[in-house]
């Protein structure tokens, strides 16, 4: 049992009161210590008892966007033979937040099922609970409080705005130009037509060709080059600001959203050490916004990719660059079919000689300023 400001207060009043009424002679005072004395005595057996119910919590969903209401179901059930009084339910939410709930008085063997909403309003994992039960006086002297109930994670995503996919890169049935290196897995694209060599499938024989040429020919199947996008995120504490790395988070969520949406092959690299290669997808798209979802702010280089597939389009999503930084992306800019800066915050790209159309020392190089995640994505649809 803790004791409330309140109860403190009246602990202190009653040798004060009394001690004024023996000095002072006056009764009055006496009677007030007396009673304040009562009112703690009572508040000690109305909380006395310890809530005996069992208390089971559900998130639906688990996973939110930043802003999207989160619902908690909480069912409590009374255990015991006798009526349950009621008490408050506190959840305790990351980050010192608290939801109350007031649980009201349960028959014996009743259960009753309560709903309430969890702030979303900041971008993160975020761990809900233990609940804790406390039953507390009418007078509000003293609380009990008492841990129940189990843990469970909330995802809080960052918000993704309608974006559409890079429309760079081979189409997916294009039978001309390069091939991917990394075929998918039982292609039925013909590629060409050619003699027979050891260890080929002979499902594959191409028998017209063979009468014709007099010798074994198969089918060659293979995929065509795949639409690629790569996005780095520039998580340099140097080169946004806490407010602006939230509109960049949400920018980047919104890319690779589209990308991986549209069955194209997704890359995403972070300052921070975080490089996470996709194939495209829903499960791709919810992988990446997972670790969206806990990532920070770290000092560190500008994530460049060192390995891995090249092609297709780049874009780094940062704030203020230097010109070291586009000497860096100058060398890579060759390994990249396109290549796209988005500056996000106030001061944009933060460098002389950028626009839409190129870079001042990255040849070909596109490059979009916006102030905030709405603005970014906008300006993007109108390129893409």
């Amino acid at each position: 049992m803790r004791l409330t400001r309140r109860g403190w207060a009246v602990v202190a009043c009653v040798p004060l009161a009394y001690g004024i009424g023996e000095w002072a002679g006056y009764p009055f005072f006496r009677a007030l210590a007396g009673i304040a004395l009562g009112a703690l005595l009572a508040a000690v057996l109305t909380t006395f008892r310890r809530p005996d119910v069992t208390v089971h919590r559900e998130l639906e969903p688990d996973h939110v966007e930043r802003g999207t209401p989160a619902l908690a179901r909480l069912l409590v059930r009374n255990n015991g033979d006798q009526r349950q009084p009621g008490f408050t339910a506190r959840e305790r939410v990351e980050r010192g937040e608290f939801v109350t709930v007031d649980v009201r008085p349960l028959s014996p063997e009743e259960q009753a099922p309560y709903h309430y909403e969890l702030p979303t309003a900041a971008r993160g994992k975020l761990t809900v609970g233990p609940l804790v039960l406390e039953r507390s006086d009418p007078f509000g002297l003293l609380r009990r409080p008492l841990a129940a109930g189990d843990t469970a994670t909330l995802w809080v995503r960052p918000k993704v705005r309608p974006a559409r996919a890079w429309a760079g890169g081979h189409p997916r049935h294009h039978h001309e130009g390069a091939t991917t290196d990394d075929a998918l897995r039982g292609s039925a694209d013909l590629r060409d037509v050619r003699p027979y060599v050891l260890g080929d499938e002979v499902r594959h024989l191409h028998w017209k060709a063979t009468a014709r040429t007099g010798r074994l020919m198969v089918r060659d199947y293979v995929d065509p080059e795949q639409p690629r996008f790569t996005l780095i995120l520039d998580t340099r504490p140097k080169v946004l600001s806490d407010k602006e790395f939230e509109e960049a988070v949400d920018v980047a969520a919104s890319l690779v959203t589209s990308s991986t949406m549209a069955g194209h092959r997704c890359r995403m690299l972070t300052s921070a050490g975080r490089d996470l290669p996709t194939s495209g997808g829903t499960q791709a798209a919810r992988q990446l916004l997972d670790v969206l979802c806990e990532v920070e702010q770290a000092p560190g280089a500008l994530a460049l990719p060192k390995s891995g597939s090249d092609g297709g389009c780049l874009v780094v999503v940062t704030g203020r660059l230097r010109a070291p930084d586009l000497r860096e992306l100058a060398a890579l800019r060759p390994r990249f079919a396109s290549m796209v800066l988005l500056g996000v915050g106030t001061h944009g790209l933060g460098m002389q000689g950028l626009g839409v159309h190129g870079v001042d020392g990255v040849p070909g190089a596109r490059a979009i300023s916006a102030v905030d995640a709405g603005e970014a994505v906008r300006r993007w649809n109108a390129i893409a």
